[in-house]
């Protein structure tokens, strides 16, 4: 029996005609409780996009119909289906030097200062997906650093959901993605044996740097900082003004003065930070 399979109370039955209807109703069910629980919001106009999604977890879970599958998210013996149902609504999408202007202001402008500075140096990447955004931000530190053995570089990688976290971890990527990556930056991701099926995988040397972890932006965050650069990209746009208000502020409680905030190419402050100064295409830099 599967792990999800398994939070039920009763057998699953053949998911051979499952009914995937959404009814209103459900729809703002399964959106309140997805704000509730992770602070994403989920609109009208994603309808499709979450009927298909819920139809995924009736079929693993071999329910009859999405309503069924509702009704049992309503029970106490759903706990454990939660973090599922997070999973399967969350998006992940991302790419190896996505909105490259980041790592090579990283690579650049960023580490060179702060090798000279001192050996201690932290990174996060909130909502890390599946690892391409922190092992490009490992090759492009790597590439700053060179051999140096000195320095205290760690790197956070902290995603909610659960399984694409399996997946960035394992470092396991088909080759093809990297054979279309430009030919100057290609050489950084260092890459070991082919893992099968077509698939590389990342360099010990690059993964030994990350520390992955779950983390729900809305809850306790049990890290302390100081952060010499946070990486929240593409992630804001799934949140209320006041959600991201709120995480926006403890981003830049845990930024080093002098510190940098990187989000994605379609987002900005929910409104002007004390703390923080526009100084590149949506890269901020903590100012005190």
């Amino acid at each position: 029996m599967s792990r999800a399979a398994s939070s039920l109370a009763f057998a699953p039955r053949p998911p051979a005609s499952a009914d995937v209807t959404l009814t209103r109703d459900d729809m703002k069910f399964i959106a309140a409780l997805v704000y509730e629980q992770a602070g994403i919001v989920i609109r009208e106009h994603k309808e499709a996009m979450t009927r298909g999604r819920l139809a995924r977890r009736v079929k693993a879970l071999g329910l009859a119909s999405v309503a069924e599958y509702c009704a049992f998210l309503k029970t106490p013996q759903a706990a454990g289906e939660l973090p599922e149902l997070i999973n399967a609504l969350t998006t992940n999408h991302t790419a190896f030097f996505r909105e490259r202007h980041h790592f090579d202001h990283l690579r650049k402008d960023v580490m060179p200062k702060l090798i000279q500075k001192r050996g201690r140096i932290r990174i996060w990447s909130a909502a890390c997906s599946s690892g391409e955004e922190p092992y490009t931000i490992a090759a492009s530190c790597r590439d700053a650093t060179g051999p140096r053995g000195d320095l205290d570089l760690r790197i956070l990688a902290t995603d909610i959901d659960t399984d694409i976290l399996a997946r960035a971890e394992a470092g396991l990527y088909p080759a093809e993605l990297f054979e279309r990556l430009p030919a100057d930056v290609r050489p950084l991701i260092k890459l070991e044996g082919a893992g099968g099926r077509g698939e590389v995988r990342i360099a010990e040397e690059l993964r030994r740097m990350i520390a992955f972890k779950r983390l729900n932006l809305i809850e306790t965050w049990p890290m302390k900082g100081p952060f010499d650069m946070i990486f929240c990209r593409n992630v804001f746009i799934y949140f209320d003004t006041q959600t991201k208000a709120s995480i926006l502020d403890r981003f830049v409680a845990l930024l080093a003065p002098g510190g940098f905030l990187y989000l994605g190419h379609s987002e900005s402050l929910p409104q002007p930070h004390p703390k923080l100064r526009l100084i590149g295409r949506t890269i901020y830099e903590r100012t005190a």
